[in-house]
């Protein structure tokens, strides 16, 4: 196969979707009723590169008219160029938040193409250290009935083989006990995870680690707000002190390397957990992932499992994928191809090129908003 040697990128369409989660969810600190997602393709030397974000849908038209102009007639190899280029130009509307997830998006579309360009697997072209990769079951909202909880849990360990599953915590102490207590009945010996999302203090984030101690918990996501780097570090040093072998874990709010590099160097996590959807696509995930091993830490990939399998594979000291309950329903809704799991792992399929997903048009045109 002859490589050409440039490859103007020529479209750049972007599409939004809100699609309803079927009952109302919460968490500890948050309720909603549906799921944004934006996706992207980009189109170069005759082959289309898809990318998505979980984020507003408003972001579709931010591709469009914002993004699309300076990628237009650019060289799709270059995408460490365009990365830098779509990053400057945010500058003066802040690079995190919205901003990052539009770009996020656009980034993993642009890597798509080019392993496509290449003939070969996403994973293949950034490095691949591993064919799979373990997921742990996420979800266990504050919403669910006891009955719900159970079935869920039961679901991903008996069923998927799971050797790892997370809650939401965070409500009421007295009632995210009983449910912790539930948890650890229904899953017997499997690592038990449980996240936050921010609802504590430091002072009732360590009271309740120590109230949930002998539930064999393993990992506490986000105790505080993840804005809190002295709060995550008290935290975790309270862990130690007790002699808990309980991991604090963050970083689904990484929206830049600098955020990266503070949550680092505030020795305020265990576990790093990282999202290409929010942190810069490809490109974000690789810059970010190349500071962990300095600072001996470890990475989970955050939600949106069917995006993060090729990079996962790519990436050494990654522990495991977040197979969260909504986006592993949606992903199978929306893309041909979307990882299902087996013996509790999901793995790459070597003879689809790039990352292997294709937009189903025709199953999720009831679900869309804006197409530009």
């Amino acid at each position: 196969m002859t490589r050409q040697a440039v490859l103007p990128i020529t479209s750049v369409n972007a599409r939004s979707y809100r699609v309803p989660t079927g009952e109302h969810e919460t968490d500890g600190t948050l309720g909603w009723d549906d799921t944004g997602v934006v996706v992207v393709q980009v189109t170069a030397g005759g082959h289309e590169g898809l990318g998505y974000s979980y984020t507003d849908p408003l972001m579709a038209r931010f591709v469009v008219q914002t993004l699309k102009p300076l990628l237009l007639g650019a060289d799709a190899w270059s995408i460490e160029a365009l990365f830098d280029r779509l990053q400057a130009h945010v500058r003066n509307l802040g690079r995190s938040g919205m901003a990052s997830a539009a770009i996020s998006a656009v980034d993993v579309a642009l890597w798509d193409l080019k392993a496509k360009a290449l003939d070969l697997p996403l994973a293949t072209v950034l490095g691949k250290v591993r064919d799979r990769v373990p997921v742990y079951g996420s979800g266990g909202f504050t919403s669910l009935d006891a009955h719900q909880l159970t079935e869920q849990l039961e679901g991903w360990t008996q069923r998927d083989g799971c050797t790892r599953v997370k809650i939401k915590v965070g409500n009421e102490q007295s009632r995210d006990l009983e449910r912790v207590r539930l948890a650890r009945k229904s899953i017997a010996d499997a690592e038990l995870m449980i996240d936050a999302n921010g609802a504590h203090t430091v002072r009732s984030a360590i009271t309740f680690a120590h109230a949930v101690a002998d539930q064999g918990v393993t990992w506490f996501e986000e105790p505080v707000t993840c804005d809190d780097l002295t709060g995550l570090k008290e935290v975790r040093s309270a862990m130690g002190a007790a002699g808990f072998a309980i991991d604090i874990a963050a970083g689904e709010y990484i929206w830049t390397l600098d955020d990266a590099r503070r949550l680092l160097l505030a020795d305020a996590v265990d576990v790093l957990q990282l999202d290409a959807t929010r942190c810069g696509g490809v490109t974000g995930w690789r810059r970010i992932t190349a500071l962990v091993p300095a600072f001996h830490r470890t990475c989970s990939a955050h939600c949106a499992p069917a995006l993060h399998l090729h990079l996962a594979c790519a990436t050494t000291g990654l522990e495991d994928i977040e197979w969260f309950c909504d986006h592993a329903r949606i992903e199978s809704m929306f893309f041909d191809a979307a990882p299902q799991i087996h013996a509790g792992n999901i793995a790459i399929q070597a003879d689809r090129p790039g990352h292997g997903l294709i937009l189903k048009h025709q199953n999720v045109r009831r679900y869309a908003i804006w197409e530009g």
